[in-house]
């Protein structure tokens, strides 16, 4: 399979110089995350499906502790391309939390970097939760009424959480 590098990305793949000056090098890897998510998430979710419909509750256990177990890394995956996505359309505000429909139509800019950061929250969740942080100085979960300053706060954590997995995976 072909593998695209930073100047030549996959179709439909369109980074911005503020994805790439954040993830550098790495930025090609989220694009190769984006099928590989879908994929993994639609299979897994099959499995559980099948393990239930023929009542094996042993199935279901093992693969509800598998689904557990990888359920940071998804999150950490998510919250990255989230995140790149959303650097891809450049920066600027979130909605409000909480978020009450009005009506009127939300530019897809500020609707993509609120996800990248409700994506990253649940990371520093997750990461405050059960100690599993590979950099330390984890922020403080987001509340209701948060700053734009705290979203980006949580969203450059997944980042660095991130990049430091990539760093420390073998071959890199």
């Amino acid at each position: 399979m072909h593998r695209p590098s930073p100047d030549e990305p996959w179709p439909g793949w369109a980074t911005s110089r503020a994805a790439q000056a954040a993830y550098g090098t790495h930025l090609v890897r989220i694009g190769q995350l984006i099928p590989a998510l879908l994929y993994t998430h639609v299979m897994d979710r099959q499995d559980l499906a099948a393990a239930h419909t023929a009542a094996r509750q042993d199935l279901v256990d093992a693969q509800a502790r598998s689904l557990a177990l990888e359920c940071r890394d998804d999150l950490l995956e998510a919250a990255a391309v989230l995140d790149a996505l959303a650097l891809c359309h450049g920066h600027g505000s979130y909605l409000p939390r909480p978020y009450q429909e009005t009506g009127h139509p939300i530019p897809l800019d500020v609707e993509l970097r609120t996800d990248a950061s409700d994506i990253a929250d649940r990371l520093v969740r997750h990461d405050r939760h059960h100690g599993t942080s590979t950099t330390d100085d984890i922020p403080a979960a987001l509340q209701n009424g948060c700053t734009d300053s705290e979203r980006d706060t949580v969203r450059a954590y997944a980042r660095r959480e991130w990049i430091t997995a990539q760093e420390s995976r073998p071959g890199i």
